[in-house]
């Protein structure tokens, strides 16, 4: 095993340096929290092969996982001025009940501006109506085989124009 920071065969500790734990040399540990000692070195073919497994692990936990996203209604604005009209209160009585400034209500109702999650979660529990909805969403797995280094690089999130 070679030491994952000068590359010497001499591999005695795990370290954490800046959250990254790392196989590294005696000389190369001081630059990191000592985790454990590495007593025993492994053959390569048995490196090679835990690292292949620990990738087909990570793959799979991937491909299953999903992810939930909390989104707020497209039809938010309708939803919330006729919920306070069925209270009986006018923007400027809602916004004093709930704290905030009428114009920003005003543009709320108006579908000039959408509202941040928390503003949702007020305008919810003051109403008693929902606008915030859970989606859950699956990654996608691109089905091209990527060239270089895994993951994404800059050219992936520049756009040349």
């Amino acid at each position: 095993m070679l030491c994952e920071m000068c590359s010497s065969k001499n591999v005695a500790f795990k370290i954490d340096v800046e959250g990254s734990r790392l196989n590294v040399c005696e000389k190369c540990s001081s630059y990191g929290r000592i985790i454990a000692r590495i007593t025993a070195a492994a053959s390569p073919k048995a490196e090679k092969k835990k690292a292949t497994e620990e990738v087909l692990a990570a793959q799979k936990i991937a491909q299953k996982s999903t992810e939930t996203v909390q989104i707020i209604k497209p039809d938010f604005a309708k939803i919330i001025r006729e919920a306070r009209e069925k209270t009986g209160l006018n923007q400027e009585e809602f916004s004093k009940k709930i704290n905030e400034r009428e114009s920003l209500l005003n543009k709320i109702e108006s579908g000039h501006i959408k509202p941040d999650l928390e503003m949702a979660r007020k305008l919810e529990k003051a109403l008693k109506v929902s606008i915030v909805d859970s989606v859950e969403i699956e990654p996608v797995v691109s089905s091209e085989k990527k060239k270089g280094p895994e993951g994404l690089t800059i050219g992936d999130l520049i756009r040349v124009k």
